[in-house]
């Protein structure tokens, strides 16, 4: 009886030593900085920031990739559960703040006005917009002079919203604009103005430099999606249908309209419509506009660049640490 509990005792001295043993090592190896082989780190699921940014980046990516269908929607996922895991952003993500000196009335001609619009955020669903790219799917440089282009949303606001916040998988189903003109004037922040909205699929510009589209990916034609800033406007009660007219938008959404794009700084002769882009010939939005009216009041607002349409190449970016 005495020999059994002696060897009880010593089995019991032994494995307590060796778990001591054990605890000591670990502490070492960890004020070392070395990881343990019972310790791996897992290899990161997301690319650098510099190939694909996130949404506080105003990044460039560099080119579309070529890869098949389900590896792009894997990287589209990817990209997606790193954007909605990346916290909220403010107002600035969408407008600067204004900076006199860059003000410059077209022309040369001083213009003021006191109109400021409400203005909101409704952040969508990340496949429902991607990066601008530096170059198209073969490589050839794509960062082309920023376009507007406007739309209606034939529905309510509530309703496009809610699309977009919609989850995706599929290119075909992926749609939004940079923002959205509300009835009463509100303005309302979609996308990023240095991201790409999926506003104008199947379309092209003609500048002055002739036919201007950018293709990003294999499986769609190219589009002005890549350089285009897209801007709504919410559709009449009377407008939910195809006809080709409707009673018109308030002189409010007209008014907001006229005070986003003189904060783009973009030119007029490059301000178009989703029916002057669209090369199917079907789209006819916005309908019942009037240029008359939106031309007049553009004219009468400060120019800014307030609203940063372009990305900015990765390469000039600081260095992370």
């Amino acid at each position: 009886m005495n020999r059994r509990l002696l060897t009880a005792i010593v089995t019991t001295v032994l494995c307590l030593t060796t778990f001591m043993l054990v605890i000591v090592r670990d502490r070492l190896v960890a004020a070392q900085g070395v990881e343990t082989l019972t310790q791996p780190t897992m290899a990161p699921l997301v690319k650098p920031a510099v190939s694909s940014p996130g949404l506080a980046s105003n990044a460039c990516a560099v080119q579309p990739d070529k890869g098949s269908v389900k590896m792009r929607q894997k990287a589209m996922l990817e990209r997606r559960a790193r954007l909605l895991s990346s916290g909220s952003v403010s107002l600035s993500r969408f407008r600067q703040e204004l900076d006199v000196a860059s003000q410059s009335a077209e022309g040369g001609a001083k213009a003021t006005t006191d109109y400021v619009p409400r203005e909101e955020m409704a952040l969508i669903d990340p496949t429902n917009y991607g990066d601008r790219f530096l170059n198209d799917i073969n490589g050839n440089p794509a960062n082309l002079e920023p376009l507007v282009v406007l739309h209606e949303t034939v529905g309510s606001a509530s309703s496009a919203i809610n699309l977009f916040k919609a989850f995706h998988l599929n290119d075909d189903d992926q749609v939004s604009y940079h923002t959205l003109v509300k009835r009463n004037g509100t303005v309302v922040y979609l996308v990023p103005p240095d991201k790409r909205a999926f506003g104008a699929g199947n379309s092209s510009f003609v500048g002055v430099n002739g036919l201007e589209a950018v293709r990003t990916s294999s499986a769609l034609s190219a589009s002005v999606n890549n350089f285009a800033y897209h801007i709504s406007l919410e559709t009449p009660y009377d407008g939910n249908h195809n006809g080709y007219t409707h009673s018109g938008y308030t002189q409010a959404q007209y008014q907001s309209l006229a005070w986003l794009v003189a904060n783009t700084g973009v030119a007029e002769g490059r301000i178009t419509t989703h029916k002057g882009v669209d090369r199917s010939r079907s789209r006819i939005d916005p309908r019942s506009f009037s240029d008359k009216t939106f031309f007049a009041l553009l004219r009468a607002q400060p120019k800014t660049t307030t609203i940063a349409i372009r990305c900015t190449d990765p390469s000039l970016l600081p260095t992370q640490p």
